[in-house]
């Protein structure tokens, strides 16, 4: 008898549930996809999915069914694109920049901060954030890029024999995270300590446990994950309180220095043994803004630097270190940004300007087409809170409804072909003449107005880099190809491979 009245309320709720989503499989009738079964939806084909298939996985499922294609996952609308087309439309809306559920899983490491909120909250934060990347303030941190730069290049003098392969990425990250640290927190740390080590290893394995959840869609739910993986779950926690208790320690010792410099002059505070204020303007702004006359509390502060922390310098890291391991593969473009760097530079030793940077146009290529291969977000999405109407030559006139989560495979999208000619070839010239009009959702540095707000900071410290890198040694082609994963940054399962010999005075 229970067993009878369970399974008809069982019978009830399936119905409801698959009733209530008629509307939606009613507005995108026009749009193609895999099978779906009521309630479990494409089951078959979200059941193989795994970090390191996702992407051919994907593009095997456009291949077959469009750019612009339907997903239902279990009692979910996914729409998955790599329509530029419609990517165009979306990412220039100002009202759907809310983003998707699966971004919940961040907010235990990086709570509701820049990257992951929405609404009121995300408007009023980058507002206070913005003005922290304005162009003064980022020439003052030309110092700052130079300085670590010439450190990573003793670092790297050291494996440059010409006969060993080396990982480069672990060495690139530890810089960009010192980098961060002293540029937007105004800290100075060793970033070969234990500790930063341990929070950069934190980060990555991090990264690797959030793309696997992603991808399992059950382990979505943190109930169900800690349930099934609690020993995953433990280690999530740990990784979680190893970098929270990093990034409290660079506050709390920003907050200290401002304590003690409060009642000094402002030129006492900008020649302060921690650098200028300039240098520090992102932690500091946090620390001294107010919201309705109240300052943002500790875990306000907390969230916006660990969000910063992480998005500073690890897709930094990625980008640099895929662009090296592509240079070492292409001894011509080494050649030409010589040859560029040369007729900006000559021989001078004197510290970069802007003007300096902004002049070297065919490194700006370099970094964009490495990005295209291989861009430093491979995924993002958005959740629509409202009905969402587009135009489409193809499609015709369409509506994505309220309660879909959309998801951008820029992996994909910076590598189609009618676009990009041989889009699998490294070919920087390609961006030499662009019309960036028509290159809104071809950017990988997304668009519109959630665009990344550290980009101009991130292009700089690249330049200055990989300018450095390649003055001072060759690029050898030694070791394995890269072999990427779309996590939540794009990585490599082997590392990034290549070899160093130092160049003739």
């Amino acid at each position: 008898m229970y067993l009878l009245v369970f399974l008809f309320v069982f019978f009830i709720w399936c119905y409801k549930s698959h009733a209530s989503k008629r509307y939606m499989r009613h507005a995108v009738r026009n749009l193609q996809g895999p099978f779906a079964i009521p309630l479990l939806g494409c089951i078959q084909e979200i059941s193989r999915l795994r970090p390191k298939n996702i992407t051919s996985s994907v593009a095997s499922m456009f291949a077959k069914y469009g750019k612009l294609m339907k997903l239902w996952a279990f009692n979910r609308l996914l729409i998955v694109s790599a329509d530029i087309e419609f990517n165009e439309q979306i990412l220039a809306s100002p009202t759907h920049i809310t983003k998707v559920a699966v971004y919940n899983m961040l907010h235990p490491w990086l709570g509701i901060g820049l990257l992951t909120s929405d609404g009121k909250k995300w408007h009023t934060r980058r507002k206070i954030i913005t003005p922290t990347f304005h162009f003064k303030i980022l020439e003052e941190f030309l110092e700052v890029f130079d300085h670590q730069s010439t450190i990573l290049l003793q670092c790297l003098e050291k494996k440059a024999d010409g006969r060993s392969t080396i990982d480069i990425y672990p060495l690139i990250c530890l810089f960009t995270l010192y980098v961060i640290v002293e540029t937007a927190m105004g800290t100075k740390v060793n970033a070969q300590t234990s500790k930063s080590c341990q929070y950069a290893s934190a980060v990555h394995e991090m990264t690797e446990l959030l793309a696997m959840r992603f991808v399992r869609l059950h382990l979505n739910n943190e109930l169900v994950f800690t349930i099934l993986h609690p020993f995953k779950k433990l280690r999530q926690t740990q990784l979680i309180q190893i970098m929270h208790n990093f990034t409290k320690s660079v506050i709390e010792e920003r907050r200290i220095l401002l304590q003690q410099n409060q009642h000094k002059s402002l030129h006492a505070e900008d020649n302060g043994d921690m650098g200028c204020k300039k240098r520090s303007a992102f932690l500091d702004v946090l620390l001294q803004a107010t919201v309705n006359g109240q300052p943002l509390s500790d875990e306000d502060i907390r969230e916006e630097v660990d969000t910063f922390m992480f998005e500073g310098h690890d897709t930094t890291a990625s980008a640099l270190s895929f662009t090296l391991h592509l240079l070492a593969r292409h001894p011509r473009v080494q050649n030409k940004i010589l040859a560029e760097v040369q007729q900006i530079c000559g021989n001078s030793e004197d510290p970069l300007t802007l003007m300096n940077l902004n002049e070297m146009k065919y490194l700006e290529c370099v970094i964009r087409e490495s990005l295209r291969l291989y861009p430093s977000v491979p995924i993002f999405g958005r959740q629509f809170k409202e009905d969402f109407a587009y135009t489409h030559s193809t499609l015709g006139d369409g509506v994505i409804p309220a309660g879909s989560e959309l998801y951008i495979w820029s992996t994909l999208v910076l590598r189609d072909p009618k676009r990009y000619p041989n889009p699998s070839e490294f070919v920087p010239e390609r961006f030499e003449d662009v019309d960036e009009k028509i290159n809104l959702s071809t950017s990988p540095f997304s668009a519109g107005p959630r665009n990344c707000i550290g980009q101009k900071f991130a292009m700089y410290e690249m330049k200055i880099t990989l300018m450095k890198i390649v003055r001072t040694f060759e690029l050898l082609p030694l070791g394995e190809d890269v072999q990427p994963i779309p996590n939540i940054v794009m990585c490599s399962e082997n590392g990034m491979q290549l070899g160093l010999r130092k160049r003739k005075a």
